[in-house]
C-alpha cells in the first residue's frame, strides 16, 4: 500500500500560517495523494516533535518562529544552506529515519532580490534572528557593501556580522538611526507588525527614493511599513513573495516534483482572499 505524501509547518504561534493553502494548493495541481498541515510545537516540545517525526510518517516540516536556529541541535544532517546561514526553515526525513535540515528562505529573498542592484550598496536588516540570518546570507551572495542590522539584541547581530564575515554596523531598536543615503534594501525580518504582534515603528524619512522596502510579514499583506514605504514612493515587495518562494524548493524536497509555477498569479489571488 503507498502511503499519501505528508508535510507540514511547525512554529509557535503557527495558525497564521498560509504554507498549507501553497502547498495544497500545488498537490492539487499536480494530481499528487498527499498533504500539508499546520502543527503548534512550543519550544519545550520541539525535541520530542522532531524526534517523532518518522513515526509521524512526514516527508518533512517547514519550520518557523521560533525554532529556526534551535532546531539545528536536533539534526542528523545540516545541508550547506543552513550551515552558511546558521538557520533551517525545511526538514526532511530520510527513508532510514534521519533528519536533515536546509534553509530554503536565502532562495527566496535572493530571487526577489537579485535584480534591486544591491551590489556595493547598503542593506538594512530589522532583526537578528532565523529570517534575518537568511537575508543576510542573501545580501553577502548580491554582494552588498555594507549591512546594518537593527536589532534589540545587539551582540546577536554583532556575531551574525562577525560570522558572515561582512562590514556593517549593528543599532539597538529605538535608538538614533543616522541617514542611509546608499541603502538599496530595507529588510524586516522580525515578526513586528504581524496580526497579534506589536507594531513596527521604524522611520523611513532617511532612505533614498530608490530604496526597495521587503516585508517579511505576510499577515497582513499590506503591512504598516509596506504602506508607509509606498506613500514615500519606495519600491516594496511583500511578504508572499518570499513565502511563495522559499515554499517552492521545499515543496520539492518534500514530493520529489517541482511545483506548477505557472500558477502564481491565482495563487496570489487564492492567498490574499
Amino acid at each position: 500500500m503507498i502511503l499519501p505524501a505528508v508535510a507540514g509547518v511547525i512554529g509557535w504561534p503557527v495558525a497564521h500560517s498560509k504554507s498549507p493553502r501553497i502547498h495544497r494548493f500545488w498537490l492539487e495541481k499536480l494530481g499528487i495523494d498527499g498533504d500539508y498541515s499546520r502543527f503548534p510545537v512550543a519550544p519545550e516540545r520541539l525535541a520530542d516533535f522532531v524526534r517523532a517525526m518518522p513515526a509521524m510518517g512526514l516527508r518533512g516540516v517547514n519550520v518557523t518562529v521560533p525554532h529556526k536556529v534551535a532546531v539545528l541541535d536536533l539534526l542528523d544532517d545540516i545541508d550547506d544552506t543552513a550551515r552558511s546561514v546558521g538557520a533551517a526553515n525545511t526538514l526532511k526525513v530520510f527513508p532510514d529515519g534521519r533528519i536533515g535540515g536546509a534553509n530554503t528562505d536565502i532562495d527566496g529573498i535572493f530571487t526577489a532580490c537579485r535584480d534591486l542592484g544591491i551590489a556595493g550598496r547598503e542593506v538594512i536588516l530589522l532583526g537578528s534572528g532565523g529570517a534575518a540570518r537568511a537575508a543576510l546570507g542573501a545580501a553577502v551572495s548580491l554582494q552588498a557593501g555594507w549591512v546594518t542590522i537593527v536589532a534589540r539584541n545587539v551582540d546577536a547581530g554583532v556575531a551574525l556580522l562577525r560570522e558572515a564575515g561582512q562590514p556593517g554596523t549593528v543599532l539597538p531598536f529605538g535608538g538614533p538611526l543616522p541617514p542611509s543615503p546608499e541603502a538599496r534594501l530595507l529588510f524586516n525580518a522580525t515578526s513586528l507588525g504581524m496580526t497579534g504582534q506589536p507594531p513596527l515603528d521604524f522611520p523611513l524619512d532617511g532612505l533614498p527614493g530608490d530604496c526597495t522596502v521587503f516585508d517579511a510579514v505576510y499577515v497582513p499583506l499590506a503591512t504598516p511599513l509596506l504602506q508607509a514605504a509606498a506613500a514615500r514612493g519606495l519600491a516594496t515587495i511583500d511578504g508572499l513573495t518570499m513565502l511563495i518562494g522559499q515554499a517552492a524548493i521545499a515543496f520539492e524536497i518534500f514530493f520529489g516534483q517541482q511545483p506548477p509555477r505557472q500558477h502564481d498569479d491565482e495563487l496570489r489571488g487564492l492567498l490574499t482572499r
